[in-house]
């Protein structure tokens, strides 16, 4: 089934690329807009969070119906701040919600999901859409796609809590390396900087 997209709603998702929310787990690690497995899907993910802080993580997606669901969780070093490093994890949900046609080229799926840092930062929810579309080349396979989310970040600072509505940009290219591994490659651009992530993933 073909959903046409609003130009009112592909506007107020664009206005997000201002500033810009990580994911669940506070990472720049971004969805493209389909299921690349059709049991399951495990991976590790490493990031550069502000291209100074480095984390690594672990991932496990499987399928539910319309829906896949994915949990992940790591760790983030603090660059050398002293402060030592936090453990985070995360559990996010896809949907499919938009097939590209002939009047909108993409394909779309929501993403939505929660997080913590050390139970002492939240990001309680963080939702958004992916939108790209596959390319088949000769010899090769690839998924590009944009994704604009945005979130909710509590922290809790010990007197109390704050909270504060971030939003953000990522962009991803998702590519096939045999029949089994999905390399995927984004970039994020956060209210508190920038990020990169790159993860090996094995499909079943």
């Amino acid at each position: 089934m073909s959903i046409r997209v609003p130009p009112l709603v592909l506007t107020a998702l664009a206005l997000t690329a201002g500033t810009a929310a990580a994911q669940a787990s506070f990472t720049p690690s971004f969805n493209a807009p389909y299921r690349a497995f059709e049991k399951h899907e495990f991976g590790a993910t490493g990031a550069w969070v502000g291209f100074d802080n480095i984390g690594i993580e672990g991932q496990f997606r499987f399928g539910y119906k319309k829906f896949d669901i994915g949990i992940r969780g790591g760790y983030v070093d603090n660059g050398g701040s002293g402060t030592g490093g936090t453990f985070v994890l995360g559990g996010e949900g896809r949907m499919r919600v938009v097939e590209h046609s002939q009047t909108f080229p993409l394909d779309g799926a929501l993403v939505a999901g929660i997080g913590t840092g050390e139970f002492d930062v939240w990001m309680v929810p963080m939702a958004g859409i992916s939108l790209g579309r596959r390319v088949d080349l000769e010899g090769v396979s690839f998924v590009a796609y944009a994704q604009p989310t945005l979130g909710f970040v509590v922290v809790d600072t010990g007197v109390g809590t704050t909270s504060d509505l971030n939003f953000g940009l990522g962009f991803g290219a998702d590519f096939k390396v045999g029949t089994s591994l999905d390399l995927r490659t984004s970039v994020g651009f956060f209210d508190v900087g920038e990020g990169l992530a790159v993860s090996l993933v094995w499909v079943r």
